[in-house]
């Protein structure tokens, strides 16, 4: 139970967390959104979910052949058949949270399981959408997941609390508790990241939000911030959930408002402006949520506005403190 006494304000984080919300409610100002352009980045954005989630998870299909095979039907020489099984089963798990997210109800046992039978359908039909029954040990974890006995009780509890306990605490602080949880508690023999970075986001897209997808790319510090969570320090692995979900309001309004082009690699917006501060410490404020940035790659793309943005920003504290 104690890791529901913790305190989940994060003072540190509270700019980047109030720049979220300012660009959701963006994005809620131009609701409903329709058009072509917006139903291609709905589509890009679940490509890349998919091919993000399964390379975490090791899956070796490059972004251009998860697409290959997803929307001509084809198979990839060289490529396992589970490989493409992977790809096609996490495709029907994103259309199956679209529609929860549509109905906009708690999220129940048996969605849960459904989720999880749908990411390992055709490959073990033996544990898809069953809880495991024995002991796991995971690879590179500062931590060992609870008796197997102990799972269901353990699950009940965190969807009391996700659905119950937690309507004052901020939707994305939220999801990032229930994010780790599960994947502390481990409740699948196979499929538990894929799983619970589904369900995370159901929580976000039942509020509005647009999916947050972890890169492939972040793998490390991902999993990083996951170890840091087993210890009570959260911040690290929601501030890789805001950065996630501050690149999809990107792209979002970036077409809603035509501003794609104004979103640059750092190293040439220091160069452009002639800055006097170095291409590694304007990268450093990215990486640490400081200004609006999002990842491309392995690039960091951020805005002229942006960075202007927070130097004022900084300059009128520094003159209040005075």
């Amino acid at each position: 139970m104690e890791w529901k006494k913790y305190n989940y304000e994060f003072e540190n984080l509270a700019q980047q967390l109030s720049r979220i919300e300012k660009k959701k409610a963006i994005l809620d100002s131009n609701r409903p959104l329709s058009g072509y352009a917006t139903l291609k980045i709905k589509e890009a954005l679940a490509l890349e979910w998919t091919y993000n989630s399964n390379s975490i998870e090791g899956n070796t299909l490059t972004l251009q052949e998860t697409k290959v095979i997803l929307e001509d039907g084809l198979t990839i020489s060289g490529k396992s058949l589970r490989e493409h099984f992977e790809a096609v089963n996490h495709q029907e798990a994103i259309e199956f949270i679209e529609k929860l997210s549509k109905k906009n109800t708690p999220i129940e046992l048996s969605n849960i399981l459904d989720v999880h039978a749908l990411i390992l359908s055709k490959i073990d039909k033996e544990f898809s959408g069953r809880f495991r029954n024995s002991g796991v040990r995971i690879s590179g974890a500062n931590f060992s997941p609870p008796n197997a006995l102990k799972v269901y009780d353990l699950i009940d509890e965190l969807m009391n609390w996700v659905n119950n306990e937690s309507s004052s605490i901020n939707i994305i602080v939220k999801s990032c508790v229930f994010h780790h949880r599960f994947v502390w508690i481990h409740p699948f023999f196979d499929g538990n990241g894929r799983t619970v970075r589904l369900l995370f986001n159901l929580l976000l897209m039942q509020e509005g939000y647009p999916p947050a997808i972890i890169l492939k790319n972040d793998r490390k510090k991902y999993y990083d911030a996951l170890n840091k969570a087993n210890n009570g320090d959260y911040s690290k692995l929601l501030l890789l959930i805001i950065q996630a979900l501050e690149r999809s309001l990107d792209i979002y309004i970036s077409s809603i408002q035509d501003t794609n082009d104004s979103y640059k690699n750092i190293s040439n917006i220091v160069e452009e402006m002639s800055l006097p501060y170095s291409q590694e410490y304007v990268s450093l404020l990215a990486r640490k949520g400081k200004i609006a940035a999002h990842k491309e790659g392995k690039n960091w793309v951020t805005t002229e506005d942006a960075i202007v943005e927070y130097f004022k920003t900084r300059k009128r504290k520094r003159t209040l403190s005075e």
